[in-house]
C-alpha cells in the first residue's frame, strides 16, 4: 500500500477535538487595525493534510529522548501507530540548541548524541516513520531561549537580542529569569526563559536562516513546525500597552529606534503611552513577519513543505497580550495549519471552547492540542474530551506528548482502544 493511501485508510479511523477560547474585548478604545498584508500566493500554500489528522509531540529532552536512544524508534513508531497518529512533531531545536546538523545554534545536543549513537538521528528517523506512512515535521521553539543566556545568537547578536521590558530591563538580569521584587509580588512571568525580541534588528533574519539550514540538510522533512512564536505569556496578562499598566515587553533601544525609523513615532516607554496604538500593531507585525520570513526561505527550498504552529488557546489573549495573530496566519496562508494549546482540566470549560471553535469556516486547518499528561491516572478523562471534541464536530488534534504517553502504559492503551473503536 502507497504511503498516501495508509495514511487515508488510518484517518478514516481517527479521533478529533477541538477548542479555542475568545476573551470579552478589552475596556477602552480599541486600536485602529493595522493595514491587511498582501495574501500569500495561493501556489505558495501547501495542500493541508486532510481532515482526521492526529499529531504526537516529541520531545528532545523530555523520557524517552528517542534522537539519543535510536532503539527506541520501533517504540514511537509503534505507538504512533495504535495511537493513530499521522504525524509526528519531532523537537530538533530548543533553547538555542540544535539535536540537527547546524552551524547556526548551538550543535552540543547534536555533537553528543552523534558521538552516543554514531550517527545522525534525525535523518534516520524521518525514512523509518515514512515507510510507517508517518510525516515528519521539525518542531523548533523559536523566540525562548529557555535557561541559556549565551548561547551563539546571543553572543552575535548582542544583549540587544533579547527583550527588554517597559520599564528597561532587559530579561537577561531578571533574577532566575522571571521578575524582580517588588514587582514579582504582582506579576509574574507565565514562562520564565530567555526570550528574544522578534523586533530587534538582526533577529528575525538570524532564526530565519537557522531554519532554512534545518530543511536544506534534511530535505526529506514534511514539515517546520513553529513554538514559542510569540511575546511571553504575563500573569496577570494585559491587553497591550496602550492602558499604561502592568508588564509588557519589546522595549529594547535599538527595537524603539527601528520603529522610530520605520513610523516616524516615538514609542511609549515608561511613563509614555504616546503612538502605543500604533507600537503594539507593530510588534504583533514584528512576529508575524518572522512567520513569514520563516516561510519565505524555507519553501525556497522545500517547496511542498508544510509549516505550522502550536499556538495559545485563547486567540483573543494571543492577539492582545502576546503579539500572536495566528488566525491571521491561517487568513494568509502563511500556516498551512494551527496547534491551539488547549491544555485544561476543566471538562465544562473544554465543551465551551470546543463549541466556540469548531463551528469556525478554518477549522479543518486546525489541530487541537490535548494535554493528555494531565490525565496519568485517570486516562477515561483524556477519552471524554476526545469524545466531546468529536461531538462538536472537530476533526484533527495533537497529543501532548508522546513521552507522557509512553511513561504511562494504562493511557496509551486507552487511547489506542478508542482509535480502534468503530
Amino acid at each position: 500500500m502507497s504511503r498516501r493511501a495508509t495514511l487515508t485508510s488510518r484517518r478514516a479511523t481517527l479521533t478529533a477535538l477541538a477548542c479555542l477560547g475568545l476573551l470579552a474585548p478589552a475596556c477602552g478604545s480599541e486600536p485602529e487595525p493595522p493595514p491587511a498584508p498582501a495574501p500569500v500566493p495561493a501556489e505558495d500554500v501547501a495542500e493541508a493534510p486532510v481532515n482526521g489528522a492526529r499529531g504526537l509531540w516529541v520531545l528532545c529532552e523530555g523520557s524517552q529522548r528517542v534522537l539519543e536512544n535510536p532503539e527506541r524508534v520501533r517504540m514511537l513508531i509503534d505507538d504512533a501507530q495504535a495511537l493513530g497518529a499521522t504525524d509526528l512533531f519531532v523537537q530538533v531545536y530548543r533553547g538555542g540548541r540544535a539535536w540537527f546538523d547546524s552551524s547556526l545554534a548551538d550543535r552540543a545536543p547534536y555533537e553528543a548524541l552523534v558521538a552516543q549513537t554514531g550517527g545522525d538521528a534525525l535523518a534516520a528517523l524521518i525514512p523509518t516513520a515514512h515507510e510507517a506512512g508517518l510525516r515528519v515535521h521539525a518542531w523548533v521553539n523559536v523566540l525562548s531561549l529557555a535557561g541559556h543566556r549565551d548561547g551563539p545568537l546571543v553572543r552575535d547578536l548582542g544583549r540587544q537580542a533579547v527583550l527588554v521590558d517597559n520599564q528597561g530591563r532587559s530579561v537577561l538580569d531578571y533574577p532566575k529569569l522571571d521578575v524582580p521584587e517588588p514587582d514579582r509580588r504582582y506579576v509574574r512571568m507565565g514562562t520564565p526563559a530567555v526570550w528574544l525580541d522578534p523586533g530587534a534588528p538582526g533577529v528575525a533574519e538570524r532564526l530565519a536562516a537557522t531554519f532554512a539550514e534545518l530543511v536544506t540538510r534534511y530535505p526529506e522533512l514534511d514539515g517546520l513546525h513553529l513554538d514559542y512564536i510569540r511575546y511571553p505569556d504575563v500573569l496577570p496578562f494585559i491587553p497591550g500597552s496602550r492602558f499604561g499598566v502592568g508588564l509588557d515587553f519589546g522595549y529594547g533601544e535599538a527595537t524603539r529606534e527601528r520603529f522610530r525609523q520605520e513610523t516616524g513615532l516615538a514609542a511609549p516607554f515608561r511613563g509614555s503611552l504616546a503612538n502605543a496604538n500604533r507600537w503594539d500593531d507593530w510588534r504583533r507585525e514584528q512576529v508575524t513577519g518572522l512567520v513569514r520570513r520563516i516561510r519565505e526561505e524555507a519553501r525556497a527550498i522545500h517547496p511542498d513543505l508544510a509549516l505550522s504552529a502550536a499556538v495559545w488557546t485563547y486567540a483573543d489573549r494571543a492577539y492582545l497580550s502576546q503579539g500572536q495573530d495566528w488566525r491571521s496566519w491561517l487568513d494568509e496562508g502563511l500556516l498551512e495549519f494551527a496547534v491551539p494549546m488547549a491544555y485544561t482540566l476543566d471538562d465544562r470549560l473544554f465543551r465551551h471552547l470546543v463549541r466556540s471553535f469548531a463551528g469556525r469556516p478554518d477549522a479543518d486547518r486546525i489541530w487541537i492540542g490535548l494535554g493528555t499528561w494531565h490525565f496519568a491516572k485517570k486516562p477515561e478523562r483524556a477519552l471524554a474530551q476526545i469524545e466531546a471534541a468529536r461531538a462538536a464536530g472537530a476533526t484533527s488534534d495533537a497529543l501532548f506528548s508522546w513521552d507522557s504517553i509512553a511513561d504511562t502504559p494504562a493511557l496509551r492503551d486507552a487511547i489506542a482502544e478508542a482509535t480502534r473503536a468503530p
